[in-house]
């Protein structure tokens, strides 16, 4: 019998088909060089900066795909949905999530916002669960301690008594840190297999 009360899952790459082939998909309909994507939004640093501004809210989607798309040349247009737009529930771990909260486990959903507006991420995903915590809303955003703390507030558990997947490996060392047992979502089948063994069959 599992000793963990509670589940917390980051969604985009979790709950969703994993962001980096979705781009990859974009770059290609764009007409870009494999890898523009990377070397203009994320090895930019000023690009950087305004993509944590908007995950803390500071920043509109819409203001964002104005400078996205200056550097990449492309129409800002619902830029961040022309680049998200292969991106489809992963049904396995959505499945493994509802059997796992069938058992009793509180779920909690901890994501990095990417703006609501003119494109929602969590559009036609149901999110009913016990805690769902958006960056943007709390002017926070992983891997800030802070923002962690958050998620077991609101799911009233201490951090030893959860689990936390994510995808993105940097945000695993502040859960682990407040207790969180964390598992690294490299691919569905593993992070199945991993829920499993957690918290028992």
């Amino acid at each position: 019998m599992t000793s963990f009360k509670g589940l917390v899952l980051d969604f985009g790459g979790v709950l969703t088909t994993p962001p980096a082939a979705a781009a990859l998909a974009f770059e290609k309909r764009a007409g870009l060089p494999e890898g523009a994507l990377i070397n203009s939004l994320y090895l930019d640093q000023e690009m950087v900066r305004h993509t944590e501004e908007l995950e803390r809210g500071a920043l509109t989607q819409a203001e964002w795909n104005t400078e996205a798309a200056a550097r990449l040349g492309v129409p800002a247009e619902n830029l961040m949905g022309r680049i998200f737009a292969d991106l489809r529930p992963e049904a396995s771990l959505i499945a493994v999530v509802a059997e796992v909260r069938r058992a009793g486990v509180k779920i909690g959903i901890l994501s990095n916002s990417v703006g609501r507006a003119p494109w929602d991420l969590y559009a036609g995903y149901d999110l009913e669960y016990d805690a769902v915590v958006i960056s943007e809303d709390h002017g926070l955003r992983k891997p800030e301690p802070e923002i962690f703390r958050v998620v077991l507030d609101l799911l009233d558990l201490p951090g030893d008594q959860c689990v936390f997947v994510d995808d993105t490996e940097r945000h695993l060392a502040p859960a682990a840190a407040l207790g969180l047992t964390t598992v690294h979502a490299t691919e569905p089948g593993r992070t199945v297999a991993e829920l499993r063994r957690l918290f028992g069959d």
